[in-house]
């Protein structure tokens, strides 16, 4: 009868948050509110008829391109509703067919012609056309109908993005000129009234060789935020500040703190929630940004949890409880090693299959979903030779690089939970949240060990974890 009680109460907390706004949580898989993942990458939100839209890159499994554009709506940035592709290939088009590049795209009402414009990077599959996508629709959602694809003002354009003066309503693209050797400028270019054409251009970035450009305003400044070209590996974003559009700009300056390589992710899109209470600013992986204009400084600082209140503006960091690597038990192969980064010096490594595994006893859970972060730090920023995922700071390496633990509660191996765990630099220790559920007091047990799926994967070192509270 007890664990049916909890049971009542975890639907009933559960029916809350589907009115009320859930926790925001950057590194996690995000689900839609049909148990889906979200599959919108490198795209924007928009606000719109008091809710807000994602677009994104709709991506196919085995497929890097051809999925076009998603779109989604939420009235709390946490919970998302899938409405379908707004912008669907078309076999045999020129421009939108599966085989082209239809890359971040970017959505914004023209008063004008009172049409929503989706503008996007429009190309081929060797990125050889570098032009500006348009299509539009007259629903936010769609369909978007496709227009024309255009070099902007004669040039190149890889990496889009938008951006709108909220002070005049002015609205401008952002949009990298492509890798080659007479390339590599970001150009700030103001569009005509009716959002539909560029019309000139406000301001160039000469040789940074930067990408996925993104511009903040505070009442005081503009940030211009961008990444370095890595292909899709991130790294160390960075921004320019200005009091106009116009210029000057000054130095670039790091954002995040250095190898975290901007808690992997990559500049692109950014958004200002303008509540009752405060501003809010967001990077596009739903991190709040630090502004301090009286510095001309801007930080982005990591929170593995945050309640956020879009109506008001107002955010909060949730408080977890830690639980560290030096009380954890080993076995087999896993073994607890030095390191001065670590918390208590200690970190926990050698996790590898099912026999060598770290287990943390004397949690505390709740009954109800539990949000739980693991902290870690995966060397594979050299390579690991028996790995398959390459060597991607070797030259001619590959990027993309991850560890794949499995997570076990409370001894159930029926259910086995997969934690994904990007490559980090040495000594840098980054976190990947999972959703468990604890049952209620403090005995239970969290083990992480390898995972076999076809190939026998070694887990990332581990420095903590940290279990939060349920969603209210």
């Amino acid at each position: 009868m007890a664990s049916l009680f909890v049971f009542s109460l975890c639907l009933l907390a559960t029916a809350i948050t589907q009115t009320q706004a859930k926790y925001i949580v950057p590194g996690a898989r995000w689900l839609d509110t049909e148990g889906n993942i979200v599959n919108a990458h490198a795209g924007c939100v928009v606000y719109d008829n008091s809710k807000f839209w994602w677009f994104g890159e709709y991506k196919i499994e085995g497929q890097e391109e051809g999925g076009g554009i998603s779109v989604y709506s939420s009235d709390d940035l946490a919970t998302w509703e899938f409405h379908g592709i707004a912008l669907e290939p078309i076999d045999g088009h020129p421009y939108i067919s599966r085989e082209h590049i239809i890359q971040r795209p970017k959505v914004v009402y023209s008063e004008a012609t009172k049409k929503y414009n989706m503008w996007w990077h429009a190309d081929n599959s060797t990125y050889g056309w570098l032009l500006q996508g348009l299509a539009t629709s007259d629903n936010i959602a769609g369909p978007y109908t496709f227009v024309d694809a255009t070099a902007p003002l004669g040039n190149w354009s890889q990496d889009f993005g938008m951006f709108t003066d909220y002070k005049d309503g002015k609205t401008y693209a952002l949009y990298s000129n492509g890798d080659r050797r007479e390339g590599r400028d970001v150009y700030l270019t103001s569009f005509n009234e009716d959002i539909t054409a560029l019309d000139k251009v406000v301001h160039r970035f000469d040789k940074y060789d930067l990408e996925a450009p993104t511009i903040v305003q505070t009442e005081r400044s503009y940030y211009a935020l961008m990444s370095h070209k890595t292909g899709y590996r991130p790294n160390n974003v960075v921004a320019f500040r200005a009091d106009s559009l116009s210029g000057p700009w000054s130095q670039p300056f790091m954002v995040a703190p250095l190898n975290t390589r901007t808690y992997n992710s990559q500049s692109g899109f950014s958004l200002r929630i303008e509540g009752t209470k405060k501003t809010t600013y967001l990077r596009y992986i739903w991190l709040p940004i630090d502004i301090d204009d009286r510095k001309k400084d801007l930080e982005l600082i990591w929170h593995d949890v945050y309640d956020l209140n879009v109506k008001t503006g107002d955010w909060r960091p949730v408080r977890g409880k830690t639980y560290y690597g030096i009380d954890a038990e080993t076995s087999g192969n896993a073994f607890k090693q030095e390191a001065n980064f670590a918390s208590n010096g200690v970190i926990l490594t050698g996790i590898y299959g099912n026999d060598s595994t770290v287990t943390f006893h004397g949690i505390e859970g709740t009954g109800c979903p539990q949000w739980v972060s693991f902290y870690y730090q995966n060397t594979d920023d050299m390579g690991f030779g028996d790995q398959p995922q390459g060597q991607p700071d070797r030259i001619g390496g590959e990027w993309q690089l991850r560890r794949i633990s499995s997570v076990v509660v409370n001894g159930d191996t029926e259910n086995v939970h997969t934690l994904y765990q990007r490559d980090t630099h040495k000594s840098i220790i980054l976190s990947t949240p999972l959703q468990l559920t604890l049952e209620k007091g403090r005995n239970n047990t969290i083990t992480v060990g390898g995972l076999f799926n076809g190939v026998e994967y070694r887990g990332a070192d581990l420095d903590r974890i940290v279990v939060y509270p349920p969603e209210k």
